[in-house]
């Protein structure tokens, strides 16, 4: 006996032929063939007398038996021909052409395995199609509605504080047989579901294995791999960047029936969740971490103390400060942070309205490269400061903040700064006694009143940097160009110094480089 007809492609709307026969409008009744269930994927009508190069498969064809052979030995080819197709079924109309089917068509559907369905006087065959692809378009509407009610569950699921082993159990409800995430080692980390027999879980341990096995000499490993048996579905799915020591972690499945659309679909969306769950840049890792910085900072640790497990051995920051000049994206302040810290690279981020500072752990062996480019797409302009030990964040927040006004005044989308590399004046100075001369410098501007000897300086040291330009200034320091020539006379008389001399200029510059940031 020829194979059953193929399943429809997968993905392919299909209705199984019982909902058709249950359907009393239509009044089919099978008449020979096996009982078995089968799926249809389209109703066709044909009165040729080989319809084989006319079907794809998975069809339920219809005819009234216009072009029926006349003889038994006719009969039996044809039925033959059909099956060979790959037609699921065969529905024959009584009427107008016969009273009733005809006994060698019953016969050859029963020795050759095809389904016959007697389609009564009164039923058009168009009636036929419309409840089949009505009942199409309902498993169509009841699979979205699954999937969507899948993706709820396990975006809550996800949001748990114990979320790793909630959307492992959501998974494991949603697709009906046991669910698993294992390690690189293949060790449990949870579980979910009626756990199978023996040798299940040993197999799926050894397909997980066999799968990321494969990734040797690859970029990443498998993305999926399956085993089927007689009532026993086993599908291995990789995380993707979860790889580490012992190799990647893999979601594990087990049930008793094969996977459905919908199945993969939902599979599809719990890997992309945990994939998240378990990276480096999520509550399991990195926040972890700052959530002890945090602590110990609360309870009286000094910062070099509390940052400590932020960097790696002979780390160094990278501090940004940014401006949102373009246009913002949509989402709220959760997506913006989301979508700055994976362009920065980092997790610790102050955002605040149109304002950005973040800091950047990296080595202090080889500077952080920081992608501004993708920040810039978002809308932001960045200032970015040279790497600096913990102690040091003061100066390189500073550094940051001037870069992004130089940036602003200049319309760069990032400036970034950097210090000066090999010998310099500033090399051949005493830093105690050029300090020392910097406070002496600006000590008059102590007694200056509002707006205060800080704003002074660093509106000196903006309108220095963008070589006295007023306008630039301004814009730098978003204040009016009339404000930024009263702040600078106000230096100018305070320090009693021409600041039109370029002599003077360059002075007090060298004074601002060495001024220590404590300074009043």
């Amino acid at each position: 006996m020829p194979d059953p007809a193929p399943a429809p492609a997968p993905g392919s709307p299909a209705v199984p032929l019982s909902v058709l026969l249950a359907d009393p409008t239509l009044g089919l009744r099978r008449i020979a063939g096996p009982a078995e269930e089968r799926l249809i994927a389209t109703v066709g009508t044909t009165e040729v007398e080989d319809p084989g190069p006319y079907l794809l498969g998975g069809e339920l064809l219809l005819t009234a038996g216009v072009r029926l052979p006349q003889t038994a030995a006719g009969i039996d080819a044809y039925v033959r021909c059909v099956v060979e197709a790959g037609a699921a079924a065969l529905g024959f109309g009584v009427a107008p052409v016969y009273d009733e089917v005809p006994a060698d068509l019953a016969a050859a559907c029963d020795r050759h395995g095809l389904p016959l369905l007697r389609v009564p006087d009164g039923t058009p065959f168009v009636a036929v199609g419309r409840a089949a692809y009505a009942a199409m378009a309902e498993a169509v509407h009841r699979g979205l509605r699954q999937v969507s009610e899948a993706q709820s569950a396990l975006a809550s699921a996800a949001a748990r504080p114990d979320a790793l082993r909630a959307v492992v159990q959501q998974l494991a409800v949603h697709l009906g047989g046991w669910t698993a995430l294992l390690d690189g080692r293949g060790v449990e980390l949870f579980s979910a579901g009626t756990r199978p027999p023996a040798p299940v879980p040993d197999e799926l341990r050894a397909l997980a294995e066999r799968t990321t096995a494969r990734a040797a000499g690859r970029a990443r490993p498998p993305a999926a791999a399956a085993q089927h048996h007689a009532g026993r579905h086993l599908t291995v799915r990789t995380l993707p960047g979860s790889d580490g020591p012992g190799g990647p972690l893999t979601l594990v499945t087990a049930a008793q029936e094969p996977p459905s659309a919908v199945h993969r679909s939902v599979a599809g969306m719990a890997v992309v969740l945990l994939s998240l769950l378990t990276s480096p840049r999520h509550a399991l890792g990195t926040d972890a971490r700052g959530a002890g910085a945090l602590v110990r900072l609360l309870l009286g640790a000094a910062p070099q103390e509390a940052a400590a497990g932020l960097l790696p051995p002979g780390g160094a920051w990278v501090v940004v400060h940014g401006r949102l000049t373009g246009r913002a994206g949509g989402g709220g302040e959760a997506v913006q942070l989301a979508a700055l810290g994976t362009a920065l690279g980092t997790p610790y981020l102050d955002l605040d309205g149109t304002r950005l500072r973040a800091l950047l752990p990296g080595s202090a062996a080889a500077e952080r490269v920081v992608d501004t480019e993708s920040a810039v797409r978002l809308g932001w302009t960045l200032g970015v400061s040279a790497p600096a030990p913990t102690a040091g964040l003061g100066t390189a927040d500073a550094q940051a903040e001037r870069a992004l006004r130089h940036a602003l005044a200049t319309g760069a989308p990032a400036v970034h700064h950097h210090e000066a590399v090999g010998p310099s004046v500033h090399a051949l100075v005493v830093p105690e006694d050029a300090a020392a001369l910097a406070r002496s410098t600006f000590a008059p501007l102590a007694g200056a009143g509002t707006p205060g000897p800080a704003v002074l300086r660093e509106t000196l040291r903006t309108w220095l940097a963008l070589h006295g330009s007023w306008d630039r200034t301004a814009a730098a320091l978003q204040l009016h160009r009339n404000t930024v020539r009263q702040r600078i006379a106000r230096v100018g008389e305070l320090l009693a110094v021409d600041l039109g001399d370029a002599e003077v200029r360059m002075e007090v510059w060298f004074a601002l480089r060495w001024l220590p940031p404590d300074a009043h």
